[in-house]
């Protein structure tokens, strides 16, 4: 019976996540079949601009999209609540104000400002300005950027991923308290939890200070797996893509063992023992730009190049429909299509996983290296 059960939450997840590029496959299907001055769309450029839309941030959250009878293309979602600062204060509305003008631009009036939405970025049109214009590059030469402090889908998903982590981990904790044995989705954390701690944290840190820093490494660990996970499912979150993100994990880890270092760490860094006293201060530059450049970039370079590429790896191998239609056929290029995307999305699953373990261990390493304590002879 639980094998049952398991291959049909496992059929109805395949089943989603196709239905979820349904609306890109018809979209495509019918510029194909349109003439435009006697020449046909170009699929291949079609496929590169919706990937490049999946990977980015938005404003909104679209949960499908799709093109009705009189070729008009219609989004299905909700708003977000846009929040700018203008040369005339802070701006408050939802997304849904946006409306195209006459070039198809997206444009809201603010008070007496003119904003306008560009490859996914919010300007500001210059005074007097009513519409968007554009160079020979097509970059706006009569808006600039504002600060933008918006509820973006990522952001949306942030706060979805902490309150359920905030949900689960605040029940675990009520029944460790109590004493009792964990129930429900507790059963699956508490040996992530226990791994963590003995697999990570003590071996890396240390008995005497791990305890410190576990909480930290528990947040980071879980934070960055749900927003993995939550990044394979047809919603199309794509947190731990955006290099803002994994910056900001990377500075966190940073200031932590920054401010945790004792005065073995800083004298290794800053003065070496048993070097030449001409090459310490050599020594002390490369050591302090690996400190506070290298292991941060190391850091937010990694999860947010892999996951980057594996999204795009995925919606590259579901395209292969829509490319090879012409040589494989509809049948052919949609199986392949399949086959290889569902391979692809199991490994992105392990990937997931092992890009949360990743960030965690260094982190507990850069943070081992700060505290511990050496023995001089």
């Amino acid at each position: 019976m639980k094998i049952v059960q398991k291959s049909i939450k496992l059929l109805t997840l395949v089943a989603i996540a196709l239905c979820s590029f349904q609306s890109f496959a018809s979209d495509s299907g019918k510029k194909d079949n349109n003439q435009n001055d006697g020449g046909v769309v170009d699929t291949k450029s079609e496929v590169d601009k919706y990937i490049q839309h999946h990977i980015q941030d938005a404003h909104d959250f679209t949960l499908f999209s799709y093109t009705n009878d009189a070729g008009e293309r219609k989004h299905v979602g909700f708003p977000l609540p846009v929040i700018v600062w203008t040369s005339e204060g802070l701006k408050t509305f939802m997304s849904s104000k946006f409306h195209h003008d006459d070039n198809g631009e997206e444009i809201v009036t603010a008070g007496n400002v003119k904003l306008a939405k560009i490859h996914g970025k919010i300007y500001e049109l210059d005074a007097g300005a009513s519409k968007v214009d554009f160079d020979a590059e097509h970059h706006a030469t009569n808006a600039h950027k504002v600060l933008d402090f918006s509820i973006t889908k990522s952001v949306f998903g942030i706060l979805v991923v902490g309150f359920l982590m905030l949900f689960w981990f605040i029940r675990l904790a009520r029944q460790y308290k109590k004493k009792s044995i964990p129930t429900g989705f507790g059963r699956a954390l508490e040996p992530l939890v226990i791994y963590v701690r003995d697999e990570i944290a003590r071996p890396n840190i240390g008995e005497k200070h791990y305890r410190k820093f576990t909480g930290y490494l528990l947040t980071v660990f879980f934070f960055i797996w749900l927003l993995n996970l939550a990044g394979l499912t047809p919603l199309g979150f794509n947190v731990t893509g955006q290099i803002a993100v994994t910056a900001a994990l990377a500075i966190f880890t940073l200031i932590i063992y920054t401010a945790s270092g004792n005065k073995h760490y800083w004298k290794h860094m800053l003065w070496m023992d048993g070097i030449p006293v001409f090459v310490k201060p050599i020594l002390a530059i490369i050591e302090l730009a690996g400190a506070f450049l290298i292991k941060p970039f190391s850091l937010l370079i990694r999860l947010f190049a892999n996951i980057t590429a594996g999204h795009i790896v995925v919606m590259s191998l579901i395209a292969i429909m829509f490319v090879m239609r012409e040589s494989l056929g509809t049948v052919g290029s949609t199986g392949l299509s399949i086959v290889l995307s569902i391979l692809i999305a199991l490994i992105e699953v392990l990937v997931a996983f092992l890009q949360a373990y990743i960030f965690t261990m260094l982190s507990a390493l850069f943070i081992g290296m700060a505290v511990e304590e050496h023995e001089h002879h």
